[in-house]
């Protein structure tokens, strides 16, 4: 039950933590601040993932983060101010924090993966609460290409990680409705999602002003950690009192949890980059989907991109769309020679065998 959730992810986005000057409303996060320490004081171990450092940046230099490299600049500035401002709110708790800066090669690569994993549990078990931020500061991907999407994905992989019970994304929006209801005045909110299924996902809109994410990243960001065993909220920020709030089933949206992924495979299907894309044929997709079988070379049709052998690659169909993710067992100039023929070949062809298999089963997650 949500209401028993012990470890639990808080993440609050850009525009829930300014006021409309642009600058970080206090009284908003010191508000957050305190009924996150009447939660910590009940015994539960929490997790906050903030975004805010750009636009706090920005501000104080005065600039137009028009350009990757200014963002990068007002990051740098915005950080420490950022850091400072929920540091200085929890001591006066009596509660210790501690930052953690993070980009996307911190979960791609894994063994990066699992020593994050145990500094994050070494926190919590010393009563510390870890106050994370994607490092806009040194990873212009982060910027660029929003590998983290607005934070709405690193929290998700956060909670995944931790094990966490209950991930409560704060946003300036009630949570999930049936049509946008800036829109429609008739919208109705979807107080439980028990799946996150396509129909669910066409009724996300895209960004906020402001901010880097909108209702689709939520959604990703829920499907990560729902597929994870675990639940996950969506909870408006601007109502007085949310945070304590978040375990009563009539505020926001409540996604249930749909599945439970072993922690390998919820770092195959969401914690790492995608290095390249094989398209296979209907046999070799059925015998993935149906079967739970490992994907042979004579089921591949086609390779795009380049990768080495053990990294993640995306397994598509012939209309092209993506239905598993694996750990590659050959590099990609050595499945454009094998594709198409028979395991028993490979030797021949190549002069040596990793494996009979390109990805095996256990390496392998359906999307």
């Amino acid at each position: 039950m949500i209401e028993n959730s012990k470890r639990i992810v808080f993440k609050f986005g850009t525009n829930i933590l300014r006021n409309e000057d642009g600058d970080i409303s206090l009284s908003h996060l010191y508000s957050f601040i305190e009924d996150i320490s009447h939660l910590y004081k009940e015994g539960r171990e929490i997790l906050i993932v903030t975004s805010g450092a750009v636009g706090l940046g920005a501000k104080k230099l005065k600039i137009n983060t028009s350009s990757t490299t200014l963002k990068q600049a007002a990051a740098s500035v915005g950080q420490p101010m950022l850091m400072g401002i929920w540091q200085d709110g929890f001591e006066k708790y009596g509660i210790t924090t501690a930052q953690i800066l993070l980009t996307e090669e911190d979960f791609s690569n894994r063994k990066k993966y699992l020593s994050l994993r145990l500094t994050l549990y070494k926190l919590l078990e010393n009563k510390v609460i870890p106050i994370i931020n994607q490092n806009d500061a040194v990873s212009p991907s982060e910027l660029e290409q929003v590998s983290f999407s607005d934070n709405d994905k690193l929290s998700a992989l956060v909670a995944s990680k931790l094990d966490a019970d209950l991930l409560v994304m704060v946003s300036d929006i009630d949570g999930l409705f049936d049509k946008n209801p800036k829109e429609y005045k008739d919208a109705k909110l979807i107080s439980k999602v028990e799946k996150i299924t396509p129909s669910i996902e066409k009724l996300a809109s895209g960004a906020s002003a402001g901010g880097r994410g909108g209702m689709i990243t939520k959604l990703t960001g829920a499907k990560v950690v729902t597929s994870s065993g675990l639940y996950a909220k969506i909870v408006n920020g601007t109502v007085a009192g949310i945070i304590r709030k978040v375990f009563d089933d009539n505020i926001g949206t409540t996604f249930l949890p749909s599945q439970n992924l072993s922690h390998k495979k919820r770092w195959i299907a969401y914690a790492t980059n995608i290095m390249g894309k094989v398209t296979v044929n209907d046999g070799a997709k059925k015998a993935i989907t149906e079967n739970r079988k490992s994907l042979l070379s004579v089921g591949i049709e086609k390779v795009e991109g380049k990768f080495k052998r053990g990294e993640i690659i995306s397994i598509v169909d012939c209309k092209g769309m993506e239905f598993a993710r694996g750990v590659s067992c050959y590099d990609s100039s050595d499945i454009k020679k094998i594709q198409g023929k028979h395991s028993d070949k490979i030797i021949e062809i190549l002069g040596y065998k990793y494996d009979d298999d390109v990805v095996i089963k256990d390496n392998l997650v359906l999307i």
